[in-house]
């Protein structure tokens, strides 16, 4: 079985996506996020932005081979909220996203099920209305070598259309590239076989 090298997120926010059961309204909320830090400012923001609702719960899942996940129910009952909003990541099959759905409450209790219903259905549709993309896995190798073998590795950046992230050309040269991880191996023997010419992963 051939290793799979893909995975899917969204491009971009996708916002005020509301839901209303029993005159209690949740608005859905989906951000792409790479670390811990941009949750919290994301969250941070729409407290103030929601500062009259009663709950702010959410879920996320970062990475794509070490994932990093959580569930917040944010005072509702326990796993009424943030486990239902994470299954919809789960069973849309996305990473490096944080779903928020803000709820201010109708004055009419929901119970479990209508609130895990409510949490499950506001984050279907916020991520029914991203744009969610496939992208592929990529390792990162830094190429050292003289400047008299610039020739030498240019040409089989070309040849095998590599993607160079940054370069350093001087006496001593540097060249980061990005390779997709089911033809990273092939890439890295190649430049590894050349003399004087230096590769390793970042």
């Amino acid at each position: 079985m051939t290793e799979k090298d893909t995975y899917k997120t969204i491009t971009s926010h996708t916002e005020n996506i509301l839901f209303k059961d029993k005159n209690s309204k949740f608005f859905g909320y989906a951000y792409p996020v790479l670390n811990e830090d941009q949750v919290k400012n994301f969250i941070e923001h729409l407290k103030k932005e929601h500062h009259a609702a009663r709950h702010w719960c959410y879920a996320y899942k970062i990475g794509v081979e070490n994932i990093l996940f959580r569930a917040n129910d944010d005072g509702e009952p326990s796993n009424s909220a943030g486990m239902p909003i994470y299954n919809q990541i789960l069973s849309f099959d996305v990473t490096n996203v944080l779903i928020v759905v803000v709820r201010y409450f109708g004055g009419v209790k929901l119970g479990v099920s209508g609130l895990i219903n409510a949490y499950k259905t506001t984050a279907q549709l916020t991520l029914n209305n991203s744009n969610i993309i496939e992208k592929t896995i990529n390792i990162e190798y830094l190429i050292s070598f003289d400047y008299k073998d610039m020739n030498r590795v240019m040409r089989i950046i070309k040849e095998k259309n590599l993607n160079i992230i940054n370069q350093k050309l001087e006496l001593k040269c540097q060249i980061a590239i990005s390779v997709r991880k089911k033809e990273s191996e092939s890439i890295f023997n190649i430049f590894d076989r050349l003399y004087e010419i230096d590769i390793k992963k970042v």
